[in-house]
């Protein structure tokens, strides 16, 4: 297991700089998650640290040690990539064992070590099979237990899910992060998913255009988001976000938009700053029209256990999340009651957290 580190590293694609000056720590036997939208330089990153990339600017270390100058192979990480990139004329035992007989490792060695990942993995039983006699999941567990048998200091997996089905990815996701608790080493994952990266993580660093946005747990990201962009992205679905005026008299405050004024906690907001409102899905409450922000429903989707229900106030358009069902029809007047601690206060000029 290992500490990684990077340290204002930069990139550039001839004329064209993806990274700028990224920094942040890795702890020992950290999982940590690397989302944003496509083209924010997350995996770009990842590909840095693991030697597929070179460096413009900046240091990466690993346990206190620069490896900017180091090649691949001699940087004790192993990688899973988004393609499973298995040898089609080898079983899964020969891909799994194919890095220690490049190394020359001892055959005991060789043989202990993938007969102990495929037990983590469940992979026992296909050890004679070849890539194509597996499904997309158990293909993906093949490339996992390549990477556990070289025993790294550092994982890094690249969007490893993608390719999978919804119902597989979740089992998926369930079966990494077992495999993180039992073995403790230290992992850097790259996804888009923010699903992923909140189910996943011990740590998240929300990425946006080459910079690091925010950088914390899959809780306090979600409770306290640290600009407009880390609060929309995170949580689904999406947090209600809309334009409107602070207002702050008599020792009450609220947002005017809509021809509504919307509930506020103290804030250190001013009375008349122009800002951005914002409200998770699960944090309104629907109640009659006439004890509540009137509004008319649009569109009623029931998932099961939830049930999710596009409404309009005036030109705004919300999304509200019941557990349980309901009896609402579109184009039904409903009354909205806010959680007044849940909201959320952006700077409409620069997209910051006020407060």
């Amino acid at each position: 297991m290992a500490s990684v580190s990077f340290s204002k590293i930069e990139k550039n694609f001839g004329k064209v700089k993806v990274l700028h000056g990224v920094s942040f720590d890795i702890a020992d036997g950290e999982f940590v998650v690397l989302v944003g939208p496509s083209g924010c330089g997350k995996s770009t990153l990842l590909r840095m640290l693991a030697g597929l990339e070179e460096i413009s600017g900046g240091d990466i270390s690993i346990d206190g040690r620069v490896i900017n100058e180091l090649d691949s192979k001699d940087r004790d990480i192993a990688m899973v990539f988004q393609s499973y990139a298995l040898y089609p004329h080898m079983t899964v035992r020969e891909n799994m064992a194919f890095s220690l007989k490049l190394r020359k490792a001892e055959k005991t060695l060789t043989e202990q070590r993938v007969g102990n990942a495929a037990k983590i993995l469940n992979l026992h039983t296909l050890l004679d099979r070849y890539p194509r006699e597996l499904s997309g999941g158990q293909r993906q567990r093949v490339a996992m237990g390549r990477a556990i048998v070289r025993d790294p200091k550092v994982f890094l997996f690249d969007e490893p899910l993608s390719n999978l089905d919804a119902k597989l990815r979740v089992a998926m996701r369930a079966e990494i992060k077992s495999l993180h608790q039992r073995l403790k080493t230290t992992t850097v994952y790259v996804t888009h998913d923010q699903i992923e990266a909140m189910t996943m993580a011990d740590r998240i660093v929300v990425m946006h255009d080459g910079i690091i946005e925010q950088i914390g747990t899959p809780l306090e990201l979600f409770d306290r988001p640290g600009n407009l962009f880390v609060a929309q992205f995170i949580g689904s679905p999406a947090m209600n976000v809309f334009e409107g005026s602070l207002r702050s008299q008599q020792g009450r405050n609220w947002v005017e938009a809509a021809g509504q004024q919307w509930p506020v906690a103290d804030t250190p907001g001013k009375d008349g700053q122009a800002v951005h409102y914002g409200i998770r899905p699960g944090n309104i409450t629907m109640v009659d029209p006439q004890q509540g922000i009137p509004a008319k429903v649009v569109v009623v989707e029931p998932t099961g256990a939830e049930t999710e229900i596009i409404l309009q106030v005036g030109e705004i358009m919300f999304t509200v999340v019941l557990h349980g069902r309901t009896e609402v029809m579109p184009d039904q007047e409903v009354g909205l009651q806010i959680a007044v601690d849940k909201v959320h206060l952006f700077e409409k000029s620069d997209g910051e957290r006020i407060g």
